[in-house]
């Protein structure tokens, strides 16, 4: 699987993904610190991707998003943006809404993949 197929995999097979550096356990650098924290304090499981181990999707991904920068949260296969979107739309209440919805459809989805 090339790399272009690979980050269109994990955009569909992860309702919530955040590409990032590092892991939202162990983050390398201050923006990925925040965006992960802002997105585990809105208590739903996710999927994240270390760009730093994964120097291919970092190479592509900003080509196939057409957004330059890291960390990356995909919700529903849709770019939602990076640090400053995500901590904006935190603050403001519609980051935990987005992710429950999101959540709650992968919930009530399970099991329907063939």
């Amino acid at each position: 699987m090339d790399t272009l197929e690979n980050i269109k995999k994990q955009i569909a097979d992860n309702d919530i993904l955040l590409y990032m550096k590092g892991s939202p356990n162990a983050p390398q650098c201050g923006f990925s610190m925040r965006a992960s924290q802002a997105i585990m304090a809105c208590g739903q499981r996710f999927a994240y991707v270390d760009i730093l181990a994964n120097p291919d999707i970092r190479a592509e991904l900003p080509k196939y998003a057409n957004w330059p920068t890291f960390p990356q949260l995909w919700i529903k296969q849709e770019l939602i943006g990076g640090c400053d979107i995500i901590m904006e739309m935190y603050e403001n209440g519609e980051l935990k809404t987005l992710i429950e919805e999101a959540a709650k459809g992968a919930e009530e989805g399970a099991g329907d993949a063939q």
